[in-house]
């Protein structure tokens, strides 16, 4: 199999993997609390991650870690996993997975915005056109069907999935500023999550509560494929690929999986906003995109 037959294998199978995500969250959300959630799913992610490194030799890494780059892993790992999925998370619980998911994919739009202050860089002008049309899509997304009649969407939940993109944009900054290997920078700050979290369940009495089999199973999911293994096999695809663009591309197909898996799987009605919305999203997204490359 040729390179770019791999890389195409292994970014359709994380692609894949993502778009089942947002149901896997549903239905730990609807048997955990956040907190004992996302404590769970930390820390299967950090042993995968762990895994990861081991099979891949990068261990050895580790060592060379700096006293000054382990701060900066102790606030990655706050920034994510920490506090972007407990807002995210807490969106997931206030709206359907099909609204909550395409908001938070604004953040590729948000980025450009944060690399003025924090890169250096300038932004094109046309990047204001793409944030609008972005919010336009917000909009039609949360209108859940009857976008004549604003504020039938949990306005809070709205507010917070658009704070979760915001929060992934500067996670995205401040990582490209760290000048690791990914794997080693990702496992960091996810050992700080884990002890951040840790501390988090023990304060709110997580440990003390009962857990269902269902929950629990959906939250170990949650962290094998929301950033273990799925990681791997996006940074593979991207290593194999012959031009990124074309194979990053792929990702824009996963909220189109996810809303077939919410339908059939927890039974969420599709709206017909969802997909318009999401349409122009993904359109503003790449527009950006191919604005930064010319």
């Amino acid at each position: 199999m040729k390179k770019s037959q791999q890389a195409y294998l292994y970014a359709s199978l994380a692609v894949v993997l993502w778009g089942t995500i947002p149901t896997a969250f549903k239905i730990a959300l609807s048997e955990l609390n956040i907190v004992t959630m996302l404590g769970i799913t930390t820390l299967i992610s950090t042993a995968v991650l762990f895994a990861i490194m081991l099979l891949t030799g990068k261990l050895c890494l580790l060592r060379q870690t700096t006293g000054r780059e382990l701060l900066w892993s102790a606030l990655l790992g706050l920034v994510n996993p920490v506090a972007y999925y407990l807002i995210l998370l807490t969106a997931y619980s206030r709206l359907p997975g099909q609204v909550a998911q395409p908001i938070n994919m604004i953040w590729p739009i948000i980025l450009v915005f944060f690399s003025i202050p924090l890169l250096g860089q300038r932004i094109p002008a046309r990047s204001f056109l793409a944030l609008a049309i972005s919010l336009a899509g917000v909009y039609i997304i949360s209108s859940q069907g009857a976008p004549l009649s604003p504020g039938r969407s949990d306005t809070l939940g709205v507010i917070l999935a658009l704070i979760s993109s915001v929060l992934w944009a500067l996670y995205f900054v401040l990582n490209v500023r760290d000048r690791r290997d990914e794997a080693v920078k990702l496992f960091t700050g996810f050992l700080f999550g884990s002890a951040y979290m840790i501390i988090l369940m023990a304060s709110v009495g997580s440990f003390n509560q009962p857990l269902s089999f269902r929950g629990v199973a959906a939250s170990v999911y949650c962290g094998f494929f929301e950033m273990g293994i799925t990681f791997w096999l996006w940074l593979k695809a991207l290593q194999l690929s012959e031009t990124t663009d074309k194979v990053s591309n792929l990702v824009y197909f996963a909220p189109f999986i996810s809303l077939i898996l919410l339908h059939f799987i927890i039974d969420e009605p599709v709206y017909y906003t969802t997909p318009a919305g999401l349409l122009l999203i993904i359109g503003s997204v790449i527009y950006q995109n191919r604005t930064k490359k010319t």
